[in-house]
């Protein structure tokens, strides 16, 4: 019987040759999710490690644009230094225990723009990326983020192989070698959020699928059964060797993950693990006159899993209050929002928000959601104030932008023009990106779209 990594070389293969091709819906959520991708990168152009890349990084081989501007890289250089910055802010979307666009977006971009690769080529090689991650994702009955992976890392790199399969156009037997390549080049430490390399894990992964894909071309080999071999992939990743590396993908093609799990945008830019408490807090605010000073303490109910990602009680940085559900209690009550003016050195350091803090507490449960592996059923947040009385807001079962609970068209632009406007962008030039990367399955190639992101000049 066919094994794990030639399905999926085989499947890479039909979408390349457009013997596969991707359903109108799913080319909808796709284009969400590019469009979405590209405005977390603008806002993440002046982020320390865009910076530290752009310096480290060599500037020679000028393949593809970094960061929509007019620079350009190697492919490889391209899509380290843009992947880096899409997850930079911690604001891209999520799906599948990790963070699907800001690996795949910058691995197709570079791609694309080297080779010249139509909207549709760009869209197939998404789907490629997103039902393979989709695949691998489920195939574990824990978490392995339990075994300290960060899923971004470890899942991005073989999906990108796959993406930029597609693009080079790689028959089945070089996508399988593709796949097998970034197989070995997965990696990323939970330990390391709340620094830089958490959003540099983004940006390898993204460089691996270029490079993947780029060596399976020039015939280098990877075993055939990477991923499923008994010292394969998915046994070494998993935290108790719980894993199914038997079942065939021969859904892939019919049965799209996509429709089952789509495209959650996030509404804050922080840890998604914070999402539900999030809203629930806000809720709360909204709902009741509360003065923070007479808040005696706050209590938050989440899953063990989100507990443990959510590591820092008391952050001292911006960076570091992206994976803190204290800070997001926090911002919730003093600042009636979280968002990207929230997420400063200045704010967090507030000692009103310092204060408000340590009166936070998180329960973790194993309550969990039976379709959201790792998800409470749903998370809770109880304020408790000087005179005894208790605030219970509304428990939420899906973050505000989860793929049950979409964002709206004008929603979605919105936050587009905010990340726009954080990289100095007129709303003019954003628009007219928007618009484009909204249209792309029609576009001739990514050269029109970064037309559209150079034609407004910069403001004065």
């Amino acid at each position: 019987m066919t094994g794990l990594t030639v399905q999926y070389g085989t499947f890479v293969a039909g979408l390349a040759s457009g013997a596969i091709l991707v359903p109108d819906d799913c080319t909808a959520l796709i284009k969400t999710g590019i469009a979405d991708a590209v405005g977390v990168m603008l806002a993440g152009i002046d982020e320390p490690i865009t910076q530290k890349l752009r310096d480290v990084l060599p500037k020679g081989g000028p393949e593809s644009t970094i960061l929509m501007g007019t620079e350009k890289r190697g492919a490889f250089d391209a899509a380290f230094i843009n992947g880096a910055a899409t997850h930079a802010l911690d604001y891209d979307d999520v799906t599948m225990r990790g963070h699907t666009s800001t690996v795949l977006v910058p691995a197709i971009f570079a791609e694309a723009e080297a080779l010249g690769s139509t909207g549709a080529q760009m869209i197939a090689a998404y789907m490629a990326g997103y039902e393979i991650w989709a695949d691998l994702a489920y195939r574990d009955a824990g978490q392995i983020q339990h075994k300290g992976w960060h899923p971004t890392g470890v899942l991005g790199a073989i999906s990108a192989a796959a993406a930029c399969a597609v693009l080079r156009g790689l028959d089945a037997e070089r996508a399988t070698h593709a796949i097998a390549i970034g197989a070995s080049q997965a990696g990323g430490l939970l330990a390391n959020f709340g620094t830089m390399t958490k959003p540099f894990h983004a940006g390898r992964s993204a460089a691996s699928g270029v490079l993947s894909a780029r060596l399976a071309e020039a015939g280098m080999t990877g075993s055939p059964d990477a991923i499923e071999h008994d010292q394969g992939f998915l046994k070494a990743i998993s935290p108790e060797n719980d894993v199914d590396r038997s079942t065939p993908a021969d859904h892939l093609g019919r049965d799209w993950r996509m429709r089952r799990y789509g495209i959650s945008v996030k509404k804050y830019p922080v840890c998604y693990c914070g999402h539900r408490a999030t809203d629930a807090i806000l809720q709360i605010m909204r709902d009741h006159s509360i003065d923070p000073a007479q808040i005696a303490s706050i209590d938050t109910f989440t899953s063990d899993l989100h507990a443990m990602t959510l590591r820092n009680a008391r952050p001292q940085t911006g960076l570091e209050a992206k994976f803190s559900m204290q800070f997001d209690m926090a911002a919730g009550v003093l600042a009636g929002k979280v968002g990207l003016a929230e997420l400063t050195d200045a704010f967090v350091q507030r000692a009103d928000v310092q204060a408000l803090m340590a009166k936070v507490s998180v329960t973790a449960s194993v309550d969990y959601d039976p379709d959201l592996p790792g998800y409470n059923r749903a998370d809770r947040v109880t304020v408790t104030l000087n005179d005894g009385s208790v605030i219970e807001g509304l428990p939420v079962t899906r973050a505000t932008g989860h793929a049950d609970l979409p964002l709206g068209p004008s929603e979605l632009w919105t936050k587009f023009a905010d990340c726009a406007a954080a990289a100095g962008w007129a709303e003019a030039r954003a628009r007219r990106l928007y618009d484009a990367l909204m249209a792309l399955d029609a576009a001739p190639g990514i050269a029109a779209i970064l037309a559209q992101a150079q034609a407004v000049p910069e403001p004065a």
